[in-house]
Protein backbone atom coordinates (compact mmCIF):
# COMPACT_ATOMS: atom_id res chain seq x y z
CA UNK A 1 0.00 0.00 0.00
CA UNK A 2 1.35 3.04 -1.01
CA UNK A 3 2.24 5.92 1.78
CA UNK A 4 1.02 9.17 -0.45
CA UNK A 5 -2.24 7.55 -1.88
CA UNK A 6 -5.50 9.14 -3.18
CA UNK A 7 -6.48 10.24 0.22
CA UNK A 8 -3.19 10.94 2.03
CA UNK A 9 -4.03 13.33 5.01
CA UNK A 10 -8.36 13.27 3.95
CA UNK A 11 -9.64 11.70 6.86
CA UNK A 12 -13.63 11.25 6.34
CA UNK A 13 -15.47 11.33 3.54
CA UNK A 14 -16.20 14.92 3.20
CA UNK A 15 -12.98 15.80 3.36
CA UNK A 16 -11.72 13.19 0.19
CA UNK A 17 -14.70 14.67 -1.89
CA UNK A 18 -14.04 17.96 -0.80
CA UNK A 19 -10.41 17.54 -2.32
CA UNK A 20 -11.14 15.34 -5.32
CA UNK A 21 -14.12 17.57 -6.67
CA UNK A 22 -12.91 21.08 -5.63
CA UNK A 23 -9.79 21.88 -5.11
CA UNK A 24 -7.75 19.06 -6.67
CA UNK A 25 -7.88 20.59 -10.32
CA UNK A 26 -7.67 24.49 -9.74
CA UNK A 27 -4.43 25.65 -11.34
CA UNK A 28 -1.47 26.83 -9.44
CA UNK A 29 -1.27 30.75 -8.37
CA UNK A 30 2.97 30.98 -7.00
CA UNK A 31 2.45 35.13 -5.57
CA UNK A 32 5.63 34.55 -3.55
CA UNK A 33 8.79 32.29 -4.94
CA UNK A 34 12.57 32.67 -4.76
CA UNK A 35 12.76 30.66 -8.68
CA UNK A 36 15.35 32.11 -10.36
CA UNK A 37 13.41 33.27 -13.56
CA UNK A 38 16.66 32.68 -15.89
CA UNK A 39 16.24 28.91 -15.23
CA UNK A 40 12.62 29.29 -16.85
CA UNK A 41 13.67 31.54 -19.56
CA UNK A 42 16.62 28.72 -20.29
CA UNK A 43 14.11 26.17 -20.06
CA UNK A 44 16.48 24.32 -18.19
CA UNK A 45 17.15 20.85 -18.21
CA UNK A 46 18.14 19.32 -14.71
CA UNK A 47 21.13 16.69 -15.20
CA UNK A 48 20.24 15.02 -11.99
CA UNK A 49 18.17 14.30 -8.94
CA UNK A 50 20.25 16.62 -6.98
CA UNK A 51 20.24 19.23 -9.29
CA UNK A 52 16.48 20.01 -9.00
CA UNK A 53 16.31 18.48 -5.39
CA UNK A 54 19.28 19.29 -2.76
CA UNK A 55 20.81 22.09 -5.29
CA UNK A 56 19.95 24.69 -2.52
CA UNK A 57 17.63 23.40 -0.18
CA UNK A 58 18.76 24.36 3.34
CA UNK A 59 15.33 22.86 4.79
CA UNK A 60 16.93 19.29 4.15
CA UNK A 61 20.98 20.41 4.66
CA UNK A 62 19.52 21.46 8.55
CA UNK A 63 18.12 18.01 8.57
CA UNK A 64 21.37 16.41 7.78
CA UNK A 65 23.77 18.23 9.98
CA UNK A 66 21.11 17.10 12.70
CA UNK A 67 21.69 13.78 11.70
CA UNK A 68 25.55 13.91 11.76
CA UNK A 69 25.87 14.72 8.26
CA UNK A 70 29.04 16.17 7.39
CA UNK A 71 29.32 19.54 5.46
CA UNK A 72 30.63 18.18 3.20
CA UNK A 73 27.73 16.72 2.02
CA UNK A 74 25.76 19.24 2.47
CA UNK A 75 27.20 22.36 0.56
CA UNK A 76 30.44 20.98 0.20
CA UNK A 77 32.06 19.54 -2.71
CA UNK A 78 31.00 16.09 -2.47
CA UNK A 79 29.67 14.20 -5.91
CA UNK A 80 26.22 14.81 -6.38
CA UNK A 81 25.05 10.82 -6.10
CA UNK A 82 27.25 10.80 -2.38
CA UNK A 83 24.84 13.89 -1.43
CA UNK A 84 21.78 11.66 -2.76
CA UNK A 85 22.94 9.20 -0.64
CA UNK A 86 23.38 11.05 2.47
CA UNK A 87 20.08 12.43 2.35
CA UNK A 88 18.14 9.14 1.63
CA UNK A 89 20.28 8.23 4.74
CA UNK A 90 18.75 10.78 6.78
CA UNK A 91 14.85 10.79 5.16
CA UNK A 92 14.18 7.70 7.95
CA UNK A 93 15.00 9.94 10.90
CA UNK A 94 12.77 12.89 9.66
CA UNK A 95 9.53 10.66 10.50
CA UNK A 96 6.87 13.29 12.01
CA UNK A 97 9.22 16.15 10.62
CA UNK A 98 7.79 18.04 7.28
CA UNK A 99 10.22 16.38 5.12
CA UNK A 100 9.62 13.42 5.55
CA UNK A 101 5.80 14.04 3.56
CA UNK A 102 7.33 16.51 1.29
CA UNK A 103 9.77 13.75 0.15
CA UNK A 104 7.75 11.38 -0.42
CA UNK A 105 5.03 13.40 -2.30
CA UNK A 106 7.62 15.14 -4.29
CA UNK A 107 9.37 11.45 -5.47
CA UNK A 108 5.57 10.29 -5.93
CA UNK A 109 4.40 13.38 -7.91
CA UNK A 110 7.48 14.26 -10.02
CA UNK A 111 8.51 10.69 -10.69
CA UNK A 112 6.03 8.53 -9.97
CA UNK A 113 7.79 6.60 -7.47
CA UNK A 114 6.14 5.08 -4.70
CA UNK A 115 8.99 3.72 -2.58
CA UNK A 116 10.19 4.99 1.01
CA UNK A 117 13.66 7.02 0.20
CA UNK A 118 16.32 5.20 2.58
CA UNK A 119 19.91 4.34 1.67
CA UNK A 120 18.65 1.00 0.21
CA UNK A 121 16.44 2.48 -2.15
CA UNK A 122 18.50 5.70 -3.00
CA UNK A 123 20.36 3.92 -6.33
CA UNK A 124 16.77 2.75 -7.25
CA UNK A 125 15.33 6.02 -7.31
CA UNK A 126 18.65 8.20 -8.01
CA UNK A 127 18.55 5.74 -11.65
CA UNK A 128 14.86 6.12 -12.40
CA UNK A 129 14.31 9.86 -11.43
CA UNK A 130 17.59 10.39 -14.03
CA UNK A 131 16.32 8.40 -16.47
CA UNK A 132 13.09 10.72 -16.30
CA UNK A 133 14.82 14.21 -15.88
CA UNK A 134 16.35 13.49 -19.46
CA UNK A 135 12.85 14.08 -20.77
CA UNK A 136 11.72 17.58 -22.36
CA UNK A 137 8.72 17.21 -19.58
CA UNK A 138 10.91 17.93 -16.80
CA UNK A 139 12.81 20.83 -17.90
CA UNK A 140 12.27 24.01 -16.39
CA UNK A 141 8.70 24.95 -18.34
CA UNK A 142 7.76 21.39 -18.51
CA UNK A 143 7.10 21.18 -14.73
CA UNK A 144 5.24 23.97 -14.85
CA UNK A 145 3.21 22.69 -17.52
CA UNK A 146 2.51 19.77 -15.43
CA UNK A 147 1.72 21.05 -12.76
CA UNK A 148 -0.69 23.82 -13.95
CA UNK A 149 1.42 26.41 -12.64
CA UNK A 150 -0.78 29.99 -14.75
CA UNK A 151 1.92 32.40 -12.83
CA UNK A 152 4.92 32.68 -10.58
CA UNK A 153 6.12 35.74 -8.52
CA UNK A 154 9.98 35.69 -8.13
CA UNK A 155 11.74 37.82 -5.54
CA UNK A 156 13.75 40.59 -6.72
CA UNK A 157 16.54 43.23 -5.96
CA UNK A 158 15.62 46.47 -7.08
CA UNK A 159 19.10 46.36 -9.20
CA UNK A 160 18.30 43.12 -11.50
CA UNK A 161 17.62 44.12 -15.00
CA UNK A 162 14.69 41.65 -15.07
CA UNK A 163 16.37 40.99 -18.25
CA UNK A 164 14.93 37.50 -17.96
CA UNK A 165 11.64 38.37 -17.18
CA UNK A 166 11.50 40.99 -20.02
CA UNK A 167 12.29 38.10 -22.16
CA UNK A 168 9.56 35.49 -21.09
CA UNK A 169 7.10 38.58 -21.36
CA UNK A 170 7.95 38.60 -24.89
CA UNK A 171 6.55 34.77 -25.22
CA UNK A 172 3.66 32.91 -25.07
CA UNK A 173 4.97 30.21 -22.60
CA UNK A 174 1.48 28.95 -21.14
CA UNK A 175 2.19 30.97 -17.63
CA UNK A 176 3.61 34.22 -16.57
CA UNK A 177 6.09 35.20 -14.38
CA UNK A 178 6.48 38.20 -12.43
CA UNK A 179 8.90 40.31 -10.69
CA UNK A 180 8.16 41.18 -7.04
CA UNK A 181 10.11 44.17 -6.21
CA UNK A 182 12.48 43.21 -2.53
CA UNK A 183 14.28 46.56 -1.39
CA UNK A 184 15.85 44.81 1.52
CA UNK A 185 19.27 46.12 1.00
CA UNK A 186 18.21 49.45 0.96
CA UNK A 187 17.88 49.21 4.55
CA UNK A 188 21.09 47.94 5.66
CA UNK A 189 22.33 51.23 7.21
CA UNK A 190 23.48 48.95 10.05
CA UNK A 191 26.38 47.62 7.26
CA UNK A 192 28.05 50.98 5.95
CA UNK A 193 29.94 49.16 3.75
CA UNK A 194 27.80 46.78 2.19
CA UNK A 195 24.72 49.80 1.87
CA UNK A 196 27.85 51.99 -0.10
CA UNK A 197 28.72 48.84 -2.63
CA UNK A 198 24.83 48.62 -3.47
CA UNK A 199 24.08 52.32 -3.77
CA UNK A 200 26.42 52.21 -6.65
CA UNK A 201 24.91 49.11 -7.68
CA UNK A 202 21.90 51.03 -7.61
CA UNK A 203 23.71 53.94 -9.65
CA UNK A 204 24.29 51.43 -12.46
CA UNK A 205 20.88 50.40 -12.85
CA UNK A 206 18.71 53.36 -12.41
CA UNK A 207 21.66 55.48 -14.83
CA UNK A 208 21.80 58.14 -11.82
CA UNK A 209 24.70 59.62 -10.06
CA UNK A 210 23.05 59.61 -6.18
CA UNK A 211 25.04 62.40 -4.91
CA UNK A 212 22.27 63.16 -2.19
CA UNK A 213 19.54 61.80 -0.03
CA UNK A 214 16.92 62.76 -2.63
CA UNK A 215 18.75 61.28 -5.58
CA UNK A 216 18.78 58.12 -3.99
CA UNK A 217 14.59 58.05 -3.10
CA UNK A 218 14.75 59.18 -7.38
CA UNK A 219 16.70 56.39 -7.77
CA UNK A 220 14.48 53.82 -5.65
CA UNK A 221 11.31 55.12 -7.63
CA UNK A 222 12.66 54.95 -10.83
CA UNK A 223 13.21 51.19 -10.46
CA UNK A 224 10.49 50.54 -8.81
CA UNK A 225 8.48 52.28 -11.80
CA UNK A 226 10.82 50.48 -14.05
CA UNK A 227 9.22 46.45 -12.18
CA UNK A 228 6.10 48.09 -12.89
CA UNK A 229 6.52 48.74 -16.78
CA UNK A 230 7.97 44.67 -16.79
CA UNK A 231 5.06 43.42 -14.80
CA UNK A 232 5.67 43.41 -11.14
CA UNK A 233 2.17 44.29 -9.06
CA UNK A 234 3.70 43.14 -5.11
CA UNK A 235 6.28 44.33 -3.31
CA UNK A 236 8.50 42.21 -0.82
CA UNK A 237 10.12 43.03 2.57
CA UNK A 238 11.99 40.12 5.20
CA UNK A 239 12.55 42.27 8.17
CA UNK A 240 12.75 41.05 11.99
CA UNK A 241 9.92 43.46 12.59
CA UNK A 242 8.15 46.36 10.93
CA UNK A 243 9.89 49.86 11.44
CA UNK A 244 7.77 53.01 12.31
CA UNK A 245 9.83 55.40 14.53
CA UNK A 246 9.27 59.30 13.74
CA UNK A 247 12.04 60.88 11.36
CA UNK A 248 11.30 64.06 8.92
CA UNK A 249 13.04 64.53 5.81
CA UNK A 250 16.22 66.50 7.03
CA UNK A 251 16.90 63.62 9.75
CA UNK A 252 16.85 61.01 7.06
CA UNK A 253 19.09 62.64 4.76
CA UNK A 254 21.42 63.44 7.62
CA UNK A 255 21.54 59.30 8.14
CA UNK A 256 21.84 59.00 5.40
CA UNK A 257 24.79 60.90 4.44
CA UNK A 258 26.73 59.58 7.73
CA UNK A 259 26.07 56.09 6.21
CA UNK A 260 27.20 57.10 3.19
CA UNK A 261 30.57 58.33 4.24
CA UNK A 262 31.41 55.01 6.56
CA UNK A 263 30.29 56.17 9.46
CA UNK A 264 28.47 53.62 11.78
CA UNK A 265 25.12 54.75 13.20
CA UNK A 266 23.31 54.23 16.46
CA UNK A 267 20.28 51.62 16.90
CA UNK A 268 17.96 54.63 16.63
CA UNK A 269 18.99 56.07 13.72
CA UNK A 270 18.90 53.03 12.17
CA UNK A 271 15.68 52.54 13.35
CA UNK A 272 14.85 56.15 11.74
CA UNK A 273 16.10 55.63 8.71
CA UNK A 274 14.46 52.76 7.69
CA UNK A 275 11.21 53.71 9.01
CA UNK A 276 11.13 56.65 7.13
CA UNK A 277 12.03 54.37 4.11
CA UNK A 278 9.15 51.73 4.59
CA UNK A 279 6.65 54.65 4.43
CA UNK A 280 8.27 56.08 1.35
CA UNK A 281 7.90 52.10 -0.26
CA UNK A 282 4.70 51.83 0.89
CA UNK A 283 3.48 55.35 -0.64
CA UNK A 284 5.15 53.59 -4.34
CA UNK A 285 3.15 50.73 -3.81
CA UNK A 286 -0.07 52.39 -3.07
CA UNK A 287 0.35 55.26 -5.64
CA UNK A 288 0.23 51.89 -8.32
CA UNK A 289 -2.23 49.69 -6.45
CA UNK A 290 0.48 47.24 -5.50
CA UNK A 291 0.56 44.51 -2.85
CA UNK A 292 2.90 44.56 -0.35
CA UNK A 293 4.44 41.39 1.75
CA UNK A 294 5.41 41.59 5.36
CA UNK A 295 7.69 38.55 5.72
CA UNK A 296 7.88 39.05 9.91
CA UNK A 297 9.92 37.81 12.45
CA UNK A 298 12.21 35.40 11.60
CA UNK A 299 16.10 36.26 12.86
CA UNK A 300 18.45 35.62 10.23
CA UNK A 301 22.32 34.08 10.02
CA UNK A 302 21.88 33.72 13.80
CA UNK A 303 24.97 30.98 13.71
CA UNK A 304 28.07 33.90 12.86
CA UNK A 305 30.41 30.75 12.07
CA UNK A 306 28.66 29.05 9.64
CA UNK A 307 27.47 32.55 8.07
CA UNK A 308 31.03 33.59 7.46
CA UNK A 309 32.18 30.08 6.08
CA UNK A 310 28.94 29.12 4.03
CA UNK A 311 26.86 32.65 3.27
CA UNK A 312 22.94 33.66 3.70
CA UNK A 313 20.40 31.36 3.45
CA UNK A 314 22.24 28.26 3.92
CA UNK A 315 20.29 27.02 7.16
CA UNK A 316 21.12 28.62 10.16
CA UNK A 317 18.06 31.16 10.65
CA UNK A 318 15.98 30.66 13.49
CA UNK A 319 12.15 31.78 14.40
CA UNK A 320 12.38 35.25 16.45
CA UNK A 321 10.59 36.25 19.61
CA UNK A 322 10.89 39.84 18.90
CA UNK A 323 7.45 42.15 20.04
CA UNK A 324 6.06 42.17 16.94
CA UNK A 325 2.08 43.66 17.13
CA UNK A 326 2.40 47.22 18.51
CA UNK A 327 5.41 48.14 15.51
CA UNK A 328 3.17 46.12 12.94
CA UNK A 329 0.27 48.47 14.18
CA UNK A 330 1.85 51.34 14.25
CA UNK A 331 2.95 50.87 10.71
CA UNK A 332 0.10 49.87 8.96
CA UNK A 333 -1.54 53.14 10.75
CA UNK A 334 1.01 55.76 9.83
CA UNK A 335 0.03 54.38 6.16
CA UNK A 336 -3.52 54.46 6.87
CA UNK A 337 -3.42 57.99 8.25
CA UNK A 338 -2.30 59.50 4.98
CA UNK A 339 -4.62 57.11 2.93
CA UNK A 340 -1.64 55.68 1.20
CA UNK A 341 -1.96 51.85 2.91
CA UNK A 342 -1.98 49.55 0.40
CA UNK A 343 -3.00 46.19 -0.46
CA UNK A 344 -0.71 43.71 2.29
CA UNK A 345 0.15 40.54 2.83
CA UNK A 346 1.68 40.05 6.26
CA UNK A 347 3.50 36.55 7.01
CA UNK A 348 4.31 35.51 11.06
CA UNK A 349 7.05 33.38 11.52
CA UNK A 350 6.37 32.43 15.52
CA UNK A 351 3.00 30.95 15.78
CA UNK A 352 2.73 32.60 19.27
CA UNK A 353 1.66 35.66 17.80
CA UNK A 354 -0.83 34.28 15.26
CA UNK A 355 -3.68 35.53 16.75
CA UNK A 356 -2.38 39.20 17.30
CA UNK A 357 -1.60 39.56 13.75
CA UNK A 358 -5.16 37.99 12.03
CA UNK A 359 -6.61 40.36 14.64
CA UNK A 360 -4.09 43.23 13.53
CA UNK A 361 -5.30 42.93 9.93
CA UNK A 362 -8.84 42.88 10.79
CA UNK A 363 -8.10 46.32 11.92
CA UNK A 364 -6.83 47.99 8.64
CA UNK A 365 -9.58 46.69 6.43
CA UNK A 366 -11.35 49.63 4.49
CA UNK A 367 -14.42 48.16 3.22
CA UNK A 368 -13.52 49.02 -0.02
CA UNK A 369 -11.32 46.07 -1.00
CA UNK A 370 -12.18 42.80 0.17
CA UNK A 371 -9.62 41.34 2.15
CA UNK A 372 -6.97 44.33 1.68
CA UNK A 373 -4.82 43.05 4.68
CA UNK A 374 -4.33 39.75 4.60
CA UNK A 375 -2.61 37.55 7.21
CA UNK A 376 -0.44 35.45 5.37
CA UNK A 377 -0.37 31.96 4.81
CA UNK A 378 1.99 29.96 7.23
CA UNK A 379 5.52 30.85 6.66
CA UNK A 380 8.82 28.94 6.64
CA UNK A 381 8.99 27.03 9.90
CA UNK A 382 5.20 26.84 10.34
CA UNK A 383 5.18 25.85 6.78
CA UNK A 384 3.78 22.23 7.85
CA UNK A 385 0.63 20.10 8.28
CA UNK A 386 -0.03 22.07 12.25
CA UNK A 387 1.45 25.50 10.99
CA UNK A 388 -1.07 25.44 8.53
CA UNK A 389 -4.16 24.77 10.64
CA UNK A 390 -3.23 26.99 13.38
CA UNK A 391 -2.69 29.73 10.83
CA UNK A 392 -6.01 28.76 9.44
CA UNK A 393 -7.63 28.92 12.54
CA UNK A 394 -6.52 32.15 13.52
CA UNK A 395 -7.46 33.72 10.66
CA UNK A 396 -11.14 31.97 10.79
CA UNK A 397 -11.71 32.96 14.19
CA UNK A 398 -10.66 36.39 14.03
CA UNK A 399 -11.41 37.33 9.81
CA UNK A 400 -12.79 35.64 7.01
CA UNK A 401 -11.50 32.91 5.58
CA UNK A 402 -13.44 33.06 2.77
CA UNK A 403 -11.23 35.97 1.88
CA UNK A 404 -8.00 34.09 2.17
CA UNK A 405 -5.45 34.00 -0.85
CA UNK A 406 -4.17 30.75 -0.29
CA UNK A 407 -1.32 28.89 -0.52
CA UNK A 408 2.44 29.71 -1.77
CA UNK A 409 5.67 27.96 -1.84
CA UNK A 410 8.09 30.50 -0.90
CA UNK A 411 10.79 28.58 -2.47
CA UNK A 412 13.87 28.26 -4.00
CA UNK A 413 13.42 24.61 -5.87
CA UNK A 414 11.52 23.55 -8.60
CA UNK A 415 10.68 20.47 -6.84
CA UNK A 416 8.53 22.35 -4.69
CA UNK A 417 4.78 22.87 -6.22
CA UNK A 418 3.59 19.87 -4.33
CA UNK A 419 3.12 22.16 -0.94
CA UNK A 420 0.01 23.98 -3.06
CA UNK A 421 -1.25 20.43 -3.21
CA UNK A 422 -0.34 19.64 0.35
CA UNK A 423 -1.72 22.70 1.67
CA UNK A 424 -5.18 22.19 -0.09
CA UNK A 425 -5.00 18.08 1.90
CA UNK A 426 -4.57 20.20 4.97
CA UNK A 427 -7.71 22.44 4.36
CA UNK A 428 -10.22 20.10 3.13
CA UNK A 429 -9.31 17.88 6.08
CA UNK A 430 -10.40 20.69 8.30
CA UNK A 431 -13.95 21.81 6.55
CA UNK A 432 -14.44 18.49 6.11
CA UNK A 433 -13.87 16.96 9.54
CA UNK A 434 -16.32 19.94 10.79
CA UNK A 435 -18.74 18.86 8.17
CA UNK A 436 -19.30 16.49 9.57
CA UNK A 437 -18.90 16.40 12.87
CA UNK A 438 -22.01 19.39 11.85
CA UNK A 439 -20.05 22.61 13.17
CA UNK A 440 -20.42 22.83 9.31
CA UNK A 441 -23.30 22.83 7.29
CA UNK A 442 -23.34 19.96 4.99
CA UNK A 443 -23.58 21.66 1.78
CA UNK A 444 -20.95 20.49 -0.50
CA UNK A 445 -21.69 22.89 -3.09
CA UNK A 446 -21.34 25.57 -0.36
CA UNK A 447 -18.17 24.81 1.36
CA UNK A 448 -16.47 22.96 -2.21
CA UNK A 449 -16.89 27.25 -3.66
CA UNK A 450 -15.34 28.05 -0.55
CA UNK A 451 -12.67 25.77 -0.72
CA UNK A 452 -11.98 26.59 -4.57
CA UNK A 453 -11.55 30.00 -4.38
CA UNK A 454 -9.20 29.56 -1.30
CA UNK A 455 -7.29 27.71 -3.98
CA UNK A 456 -7.19 30.11 -6.95
CA UNK A 457 -9.70 32.18 -7.65
CA UNK A 458 -9.18 34.61 -4.16
CA UNK A 459 -5.53 35.51 -5.25
CA UNK A 460 -6.23 36.10 -8.78
CA UNK A 461 -8.80 38.94 -7.91
CA UNK A 462 -6.99 40.10 -4.94
CA UNK A 463 -3.83 40.53 -6.93
CA UNK A 464 -5.18 41.64 -10.39
CA UNK A 465 -2.25 40.14 -12.41
CA UNK A 466 -2.73 39.34 -15.86
CA UNK A 467 -3.54 35.75 -16.38
CA UNK A 468 -2.01 33.67 -19.52
CA UNK A 469 -4.23 33.12 -22.74
CA UNK A 470 -4.85 28.99 -23.08
CA UNK A 471 -5.10 27.86 -19.31
CA UNK A 472 -9.00 27.66 -19.45
CA UNK A 473 -9.23 23.61 -19.29
CA UNK A 474 -9.32 21.93 -16.30
CA UNK A 475 -5.78 20.23 -15.86
CA UNK A 476 -4.75 16.63 -15.44
CA UNK A 477 -3.08 15.54 -12.04
CA UNK A 478 0.27 14.74 -12.14
CA UNK A 479 0.64 11.07 -10.97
Amino acid sequence: MDFIDDDFLLQSRAAQRLYHEYAEAEPILDYHSHLPAADIAADRQFQNLFEIWLEGDHYKWRAMRANGIPERLCTGDAPPYEKLRAWARTVPFTLRNPLYHWTHLELKRYFGISDLLNESSAQLIWDRANLLLRDSGFSTRGILSKFHVRVICTSDDPCDDLSAHRALASEEPGFRVYPTFRPDAALRVDSPEAFRSWISQLESASDTSIATFQHFLDALKARHDYFHAVGARLSDHGLERCYAAPCNDRDAAGIFERVRSGTSIAEEDQEKFRSYLMIYFGRLDAEKSWTKQLHLGAIRDVNTRRFRELGANTGFDNIGDTRQVRSLCAYLDLLDRENALPKVIVYNSNPADNYAFAAAAGSFQDGAIAGKVQFGAAWWFMDQKQGIEWQLDALSNTGLLSRFIGMTTDSRSFMSFPRHEYFRRVLCNMIGREMENGELPKDEALLGEFIRKICFENARQYLGLEMPDGCDPQPIRPR
